[in-house]
């Protein structure tokens, strides 16, 4: 027993060395009542992330909960489908992506579950010039990606100061840092509700579920007070 104990509180004071010397995620701006941010993200995320990448967990139609009609989506979002009922699947085959790429990109439908919305943010403001790596960058947040730095035209070069290791943005893209923030941060607020499309459903649920059962809770309080007002 005691052995066991040992070499629970072993593993515990590892994962706690690990986790000190992670990388300090930034803080992702994510409300997923903000509907106007929610929209920009499908339409970046649809723009620039699912010609590699699948989401294929997701369904068009389910922009609709975004404020989103079905023309619009139709309109101005459908590129990798011809109905809008369908999932947001690739053309591209793994076995192409991994001879591209060199790994076949992930599907994005579950990762800010997986990897929290922080770690979003953060790697996709982390990229910066790497002349070491055959695509010519390489990522703060995941060391060696094997994800081209395909914002690069919208954000700009960014370097990592070798004595620092802040990321200094050398040479402006498109948009100006904020201007790309909030791009990236509408990407992420998007990828969060993809991940979990009923979410806000599900707790707006769940405070019903709360009051009823508050609401149960003084009832059966009273009714036993009832039953035993007589009794000494």
């Amino acid at each position: 027993m005691k052995k066991l104990i040992l070499a629970i509180c072993l593993l515990f004071s590892i994962h706690l060395s690990l986790g000190a010397s992670d990388i300090q995620l930034l803080k992702a701006p994510v409300n997923l009542e903000d509907k106007q941010s929610l929209q920009r993200g499908a339409r970046n995320f649809i723009n620039y992330c699912l010609n590699c990448h699948s989401a294929s967990y997701m369904r068009y139609n389910q922009l609709q909960l975004i404020g989103l009609s079905e023309e619009t989506i139709k309109k101005d979002l459908l590129f990798t489908s011809d109905k809008i009922g369908n999932p947001m699947s690739i053309s591209m085959g793994a076995d192409d992506a991994k001879k591209w790429f060199g790994a076949a990109p992930p599907n994005l439908t579950v990762t800010a579950r997986s990897r929290g919305e922080d770690w979003i943010y953060s790697y996709l403001r982390g990229f910066y010039r790497d002349t070491s790596r055959e695509m010519g960058w390489n990522n703060s947040v995941y060391k060696n990606s094997a994800m081209p730095h395909i914002l690069w035209e919208l954000q700009g070069e960014q370097i990592l100061d070798p004595k620092t290791y802040e990321l200094v943005l050398q040479r402006p893209g498109k948009l100006s840092p904020k201007e790309y923030d909030q791009f990236i941060g509408d990407i992420t607020n998007y990828m969060v509700f993809m991940a979990e499309p009923n979410q806000q459903k599900r707790k707006q649920i769940g405070y019903y579920v709360l009051a009823f059962l508050f609401l149960l809770l003084v009832l059966a309080i009273n009714l036993k007070k009832e039953y035993w007002k007589n009794i000494k």
